[in-house]
C-alpha cells in the first residue's frame, strides 16, 4: 500500500461502559483495514480486546521530553499517518479531551490526510449508573473520603429521609409553570446516592453482604413477577390500571405470605396523612371500605379530632386525590401569598 495515496487518520471512540471489544461492524472493519492501530496504553480494556483478536496495537506516548498535551499527541498521530498511511487511534477512556481540536489546528493546509471520527460503541440506557457505582466505591474505599468511610446504615438513614422529602417537594412543583426540572433531577440524584451508599455499606458486612447488583436483581425479579401482563404476554388477560393495582397486591401478598392483619406491612413511621391514605387504600382493596366509613363516623360522634382528619382523607381518597400532596400545595401557596410582616417602626 502506498501510504501517500491512502493517508487517513481514524479516531475510534468506544464507550468505557460497555464490554471491551463490543464494537460495531464498521469499527472492526476499520481496525482490520488500518495500516497501524495505536493507543495510549494497549493494556487498557478496549485496546487489549482488539489485540486479543489478533490485531497489533502499538503504544503511542509522548515524544521524549514532551508533556503529553493534546497538541503534541496530534502531531505524533499526523507523523504516523505520513509514515504508515491509514492509522487508527483507539480513543482513551476519558475521550481524549482537546485532541480533536488540536488535530483541526495541526492539519497541514496542503494535501491534508482524511480525518474520520468513528463511533464504535454507544452507552446503553442506564450506563451512567455504572459511573455512579464506581464513584461511590472510590469514596468508600481506602484512600477515599474519611467521612464517607465512617458512615453506617444508622448514620445515613436521616439523610435518606431528608433527601426523600426534598425530592418530593421538587417533584410536586414540576406541574407549575416555569418549573425547575433541573432541580428535580438533582434531588432524585440525591435519593439515588443514598441507595448507592447503603448498598456499598451493606457490601462490607462480614456475614451477610449484599451489593447494588443484588439490590437491582431483586428489583428486576419483583417487577417482572408482578407484571405478568407485560412480561408474559398471552398468559395474562389485558388489564386496566385498577386491575393491575389489585393484581399487584395479590402477587405481593403471595410473595410475603398471608398477612395476619390486613394492615400489616404499613410502616408506622410514615407521615400521618400518607399513612392514612395507605390504610384507606388497603382496606378498600380488602372490601372493607364501608366498615372503615362506619368506624370513622362512630369516632366522629365521640368527638375524636383524629377522625375529622381521617374523614377528609377518605373523602379525598374516594376521588383519587392525594391528601398529603394537596396539603403541601396549599401550604406552598400560603407561603407564597402571605403578606410580609408590617413594619413596626
Amino acid at each position: 500500500m502506498d501510504p501517500v495515496r491512502h493517508r487517513r487518520l481514524t479516531l475510534l471512540l468506544a464507550s468505557p461502559r460497555v464490554a471491551p471489544g463490543l464494537l460495531s461492524a464498521d469499527a472492526w472493519g476499520a481496525l482490520r483495514a488500518a495500516s497501524r492501530v495505536v493507543a495510549a496504553d494497549p493494556a487498557d480494556p478496549h485496546p487489549a480486546a482488539v489485540a486479543a483478536s489478533g490485531i497489533d496495537v502499538v503504544p503511542v506516548g509522548p515524544a521524549p521530553g514532551a508533556t503529553g498535551t493534546p497538541a503534541e499527541l496530534a502531531r505524533r498521530l499526523l507523523d504516523l499517518v505520513d509514515e504508515h498511511g491509514a492509522v487508527l487511534w483507539i480513543g482513551s477512556a476519558d475521550g481524549d479531551p482537546g485532541l480533536l481540536e488540536a488535530l483541526a489546528v495541526s492539519l497541514p493546509e496542503d494535501d491534508p490526510p482524511a480525518l474520520e471520527l468513528l463511533v464504535g460503541s454507544w452507552d446503553v440506557p442506564g450506563s451512567r449508573l455504572l459511573d455512579a457505582v464506581a464513584v461511590m466505591d472510590r469514596l468508600r474505599s481506602p484512600g477515599g473520603c474519611p467521612w464517607d468511610a465512617r458512615q453506617t446504615h444508622a448514620s445515613l438513614t436521616p439523610y435518606l429521609v431528608e433527601e426523600t422529602f426534598e425530592a418530593v417537594e421538587a417533584l410536586d412543583r414540576l406541574d407549575e409553570e416555569g418549573a425547575d426540572r433541573g432541580h428535580a433531577q438533582e434531588e432524585l440524584g440525591d435519593v439515588l446516592l443514598q441507595v448507592l451508599f447503603h448498598a456499598r455499606v451493606a457490601a462490607e458486612h462480614a456475614q451477610e453482604p449484599f451489593d447494588v447488583d443484588d439490590v437491582a436483581a431483586g428489583l428486576v425479579e419483583k417487577l417482572v413477577h408482578r407484571h405478568p401482563h407485560v412480561f408474559a404476554p398471552g398468559a395474562e388477560e389485558v388489564l386496566d390500571a385498577e386491575q393491575v393495582e389489585s393484581r399487584w397486591e395479590q402477587l405481593k401478598a403471595r410473595e410475603k405470605g398471608e398477612r395476619e392483619h390486613v394492615l400489616d406491612g404499613i410502616p408506622t413511621g410514615m407521615p400521618e396523612l400518607a399513612r392514612a391514605a395507605k390504610v384507606a387504600s388497603r382496606l378498600r382493596r380488602a372490601g372493607q371500605a364501608p366498615w372503615l366509613r362506619a368506624w370513622t363516623a362512630a369516632r366522629l360522634e365521640q368527638r375524636d379530632p383524629g377522625a375529622l382528619l381521617l374523614d377528609v382523607v377518605l373523602d379525598l381518597h374516594d376521588v383519587d386525590v392525594d391528601a398529603a400532596a394537596a396539603l403541601r400545595r396549599t401550604l406552598t401557596d400560603l407561603g407564597a401569598e402571605t403578606p410580609a410582616r408590617p413594619d413596626r417602626g
